[in-house]
């Protein structure tokens, strides 16, 4: 069975040679001194690390999985030797602030990191894959006593953090949030009631986990204005053991490795985060941050399987190839599976996804360094309008992949790939919760269109498209026709804007199309860019070809589906 293995070198090129990334973050004043070596240096040790410490328990981590004992749960074997490694490393405090403990290094390092840690274990990745997005939330939102009390630990890792939103009546729907929360007279509150869904809620990976939970005061208002959000933690500031119980762990169809958990707050002691009712503008600092690690979590599911199915093609031979005779054949009875037009489009396929969505991804975590910290306002600006719009397009459509990917690259295997020898078929089951979690990938959807996008009528995205357009050369026929492309969405997006004015339903009813342009529209950007960089290098040419001819007619597919359905609402709104 293949193991995961991080490709430093890939990463390198997109971030170096394509977007440029070590000048740009080192003229941010944080990162001056965070020069291009600095960065290959933490790339090829993170690359390591991953590959001998984080991913050789993964096969336990589904095969055993979690367990839950008396209230407790204890994680699989090896688990705790791999995270405690982790933490020793200084691998979950990569982009905290040094006076919180952490290296103060780029976002994009922390969002390659995690794409390698999620390929190659993505059970005990989920333990530690909430810690930045809790670290910003307390940074930004906590009181002073619960930064010094709370924030460090969190940084280094040395204590786990939660996201307890989920009830069992209220999936998504978060103004149906019933959990309470009561003022008490020193301070702090009391928090009852239920939590689902909660991944880590109880682990032995580390001593203290710190839950921060969604809930409503006695007197807030119905909806999701009424909520607020108060940090519960495992164990008190005295050692003693709160009032937070695990009741169960699901029983899932994937992510065995990670303990999805049913959690009870009986009057536990907590302290609130934030102003009362304003729960939400807290938690979304998590959220958003959680969102690109789960497109992260898609791109680097997708590489792990790529990867076994690549590696499988090529030593498992079947039948006779069309065409000349290749040259691997040698005396052999039969062709490497990998000499196949089928094979080669599913694999060349995957990979003009992952690397084209790679750059997308890298790009807008380098915009979340910008727009924290640029001297120029107006390029601040710019990086957070990007962020804010391509955000939801990485997570919906790199899960997406990431899923249906990686039942391709089972396809590869044959029957092989449908018993677990090989690994595949984890993969396959493990990608697929990504799609749901986070937001559903229709919330994602939803999100794009209803309240960025038609929001300001299109205004920002036919800004950020034009954008993108400026940064081509239109001297080549790639770089024309990616132009063509962006020239397209921003008529459709007016277009969308003043049909949705006459049918308020109908953004709805097309959001997941007009994401799935924007998405392709971004790829061709993509591999403009590679492909102008790599003019000559094999190793880009294959999946570039791949995405020409198996992904870019989608653009044209979904295209269509928006403008009818903007038609049909002119046409009914049209006088006799």
């Amino acid at each position: 069975m293949t193991t995961y293995s991080p490709r430093p070198d890939d990463v390198r090129f997109l971030l170096n040679t394509v977007l440029g990334a070590p000048a740009r973050l080192s003229a941010l004043a944080p990162f001056a001194e965070v020069d291009e070596a600095l960065q290959a240096q933490v790339l090829d040790e993170a690359g390591k690390f991953v590959a001998e410490v984080i991913a050789p328990p993964n096969r336990d981590g589904d095969e055993i999985g979690c367990r839950f004992v008396n209230g407790e749960v204890l994680t699989p074997p090896g688990f705790r030797d791999a995270y405690r490694a982790f933490v020793d490393g200084g691998w979950p405090a990569l982009s905290a602030a040094p006076e919180d403990g952490g290296q103060g290094l780029p976002a994009v390092l922390e969002a390659v990191l995690y794409e390698w840690l999620s390929a190659a274990n993505h059970g005990l990745t989920m333990a530690p894959g909430l810690l930045h997005g809790a670290y910003e939330c307390i940074r930004h939102h906590g009181s002073d006593e619960l930064k010094q009390r709370y924030l460090s630990k969190i940084a280094t890792g040395e204590w786990l953090a939660t996201m307890c939103l989920t009830e069992a009546h209220a999936g998504s729907d978060l103004g149906q949030v019933r959990t309470r929360a009561t003022a008490q007279a020193d301070g702090s509150f009391r928090v009852a009631g239920g939590k689902i869904f909660i991944s880590g809620g109880e682990h032995d990976l580390t001593d203290n986990i710190v839950h921060l939970v969604l809930c409503r005061l006695p007197d807030a208002p119905a909806g999701p204005k009424g909520l607020s959000l108060v940090l519960v933690p495992k164990r008190l500031p005295d050692g003693a053991r709160n009032a937070v119980h695990c009741e169960r762990i699901e029983e899932k169809m994937g992510l065995h490795g990670s303990s999805t958990c049913v959690m009870r707050f009986d009057d536990a002691t907590g302290w609130l985060i934030g102003e009362p009712n304003r729960g939400l503008a807290a938690m979304f600092v998590m959220m958003n941050a959680a969102r690109l690690h789960v497109a992260l979590q898609g791109l680097g599911l997708l590489d792990a399987a790529w990867q076994k199915a690549d590696a499988y093609a090529h030593e498992r031979r079947q039948m006779r190839a069309p065409g000349p005779a290749p040259a691997s054949r040698g005396s052999e009875a039969a062709d490497l599976v990998a000499e196949h037009p089928a094979i080669r489009r599913i694999l060349d396929t995957q990979r003009a996804w992952i690397d084209g969505a790679r750059l997308i991804a890298y790009r807008t975590a380098v915009q979340l360094d910008i727009a924290r910290h640029d001297a120029d306002p107006k390029a601040r600006e710019r990086a957070q309008r990007w962020c804010a719009l391509v955000t939801p397009v990485l997570k919906a459509a790199c899960t997406q992949q990431a899923f249906h990917g990686a039942s391709e690259c089972l396809q590869v295997f044959g029957g092989h790939g449908y018993v677990r020898e090989w690994g595949i078929e984890q993969v396959v089951r493990d990608s697929r919760v990504t799609m749901i979690y986070e937001g559903t990938n229709e919330i994602q959807a939803i999100d794009l269109l209803v309240r960025k996008v038609l929001a300001d009528g299109g205004a920002g995205m036919s800004a950020l498209l034009v954008e993108v357009r400026d940064e081509l050369e239109a001297s080549r026929d790639i770089d024309a026709d990616a132009q063509r492309r962006l020239a397209q969405l921003r008529y459709l997006t007016t277009t969308l804007a003043m049909a949705a004015a006459a049918d308020p339903a109908l953004p709805y009813e097309v959001a997941d199309d007009y994401l799935r342009v924007v998405m392709i529209a971004l790829l061709a950007w993509a591999w403009a860019r590679i492909g102008r960089d790599a003019p000559q290098d094999a190793r880009w040419a294959a999946p570039e070809a791949a995405f020409r001819r198996w992904v870019l007619p989608e653009f044209e597919m979904r295209l269509g589906i928006v403008k009818r359905a903007c038609e049909a609402v002119t046409a009914q709104r049209a006088p006799a």
